[in-house]
């Protein structure tokens, strides 16, 4: 038996307009932009993809789940992301080498230094 890893789902209040700024922050493809779900990937035939579904209830509390991203240049990439819309947030982190951000629906993401991932 083997997985292959397809898409991780995010809830959303609009799952069309925050479908469209990680699309946008993470410059992937839209491959579907159905009313009940909204699914970006890499590529149009690469996994894994984001897959945005709307829920009516609203995010309210951390999440359980969240996803780290390396740039090779940390500060430019905190900074276009603030200028898309992103926003600091202190979830009880303290002084660490990566920066947290919240999507514009409040889902944190970090951004971690640059240099190179581990393998």
């Amino acid at each position: 038996m083997s997985l292959e890893w397809e898409q991780v789902i995010v809830d959303s209040a609009d799952s069309a307009a925050l479908g469209r700024w990680w699309a946008e922050a993470l410059d992937w493809v839209v491959v579907n932009d159905a009313p009940d779900e909204y699914e970006i990937r890499p590529e149009q035939d690469r996994v894994p993809g984001l897959l945005f579904v709307p829920v009516p209830e609203r995010k309210t509390i951390k999440n359980r789940l969240h996803l780290d991203f390396r740039p090779t240049d940390q500060a430019a990439e905190v900074a276009r992301l603030l200028a898309l819309g992103a926003r600091h947030v202190d979830i009880g982190q303290g002084e660490q080498s990566w920066v947290t951000l919240l999507d514009p629906e409040g889902n944190e993401f970090c951004v971690l230094s640059g240099g190179t991932p581990h393998t």
